[in-house]
């Protein structure tokens, strides 16, 4: 079987850290690359990390970037007080400008992308988010990686123990186990999320966009 070597983006946010905390527990993956913009204070023998500021100019590390066979990027911001147009830069662009370097350096590529449900796939609906990520999305998937896949979780219960979880969930965690029994299409577990993306790196199957139900699904085909 061949191993995973991934590259992990936004690992100093909750839903990257809690991908790449299932990275270093599963015995496909053989080393991850974390680039971030500060330090993500995890220490591990798989694991390496860069500091780098600028996600739009990766020419200063592109050395360091070759000789991995999956991404997970997991790096976005909330959409909510920004223009479309800063949105779109921080979103579509610098998402497109990494993915692109790394089809390039890396052709035999598996690249997963987080984005969330009601994402829009035809880029006109009244959603600006929807529609941003939707043609994010559309692009990713004309790269010419070995495979793309997009993931559209909906509510993301956090993983015990980890540090970068957003303050809001200390006041609705609690309704979790309802939600997952009321609307099993709207919420995931984080370690779901991460199980399911190692799963699709390594088995490469034919369905690309992931709604809640098919990463949940994937996630129980683990190894």
């Amino acid at each position: 079987m061949k191993k995973l070597s991934i590259i992990v983006t936004g690992a100093t946010g909750m839903v990257g850290e809690g991908v790449l905390h299932e990275c270093l527990q599963s015995h496909e993956v053989e080393r991850v690359l974390v680039i971030n913009r500060r330090p993500c204070g995890v220490k591990h023998p798989k694991l390496t990390e860069i500091v780098h500021q600028s996600f739009h100019d990766l020419a200063p590390i592109e050395q360091q970037l070759t000789g991995f066979n999956a991404c997970f990027f997991c790096l976005g911001v909330s959409s909510v007080g920004m223009s479309e147009a800063a949105y779109r830069q921080v979103t579509y662009d610098l998402t497109m400008h990494v993915a692109s370097t790394l089809v390039r350096l890396n052709p035999d590529m598996v690249f997963t992308y987080v984005t969330g449900m009601h994402t829009d796939s035809t880029e006109k609906g009244k959603s600006m988010w929807a529609r941003v990520k939707g043609k994010t999305e559309n692009d990713l998937m004309k790269l010419p990686f070995k495979a793309a896949y997009m993931f559209r979780p909906g509510y993301i219960h956090p993983t015990p123990g980890l540090k970068n979880v957003n303050k809001y969930y200390k006041y609705i965690a609690w309704m979790y186990p309802m939600l997952r029994r009321l609307f099993p299409k709207y919420a995931l577990t984080l370690r779901e999320l991460g199980q399911a993306m190692i799963r699709v790196a390594a088995d490469v199957p034919d369905q690309r966009i992931l709604e809640v139900p098919d990463i949940v699904r994937v996630a129980g085909t683990r190894r």
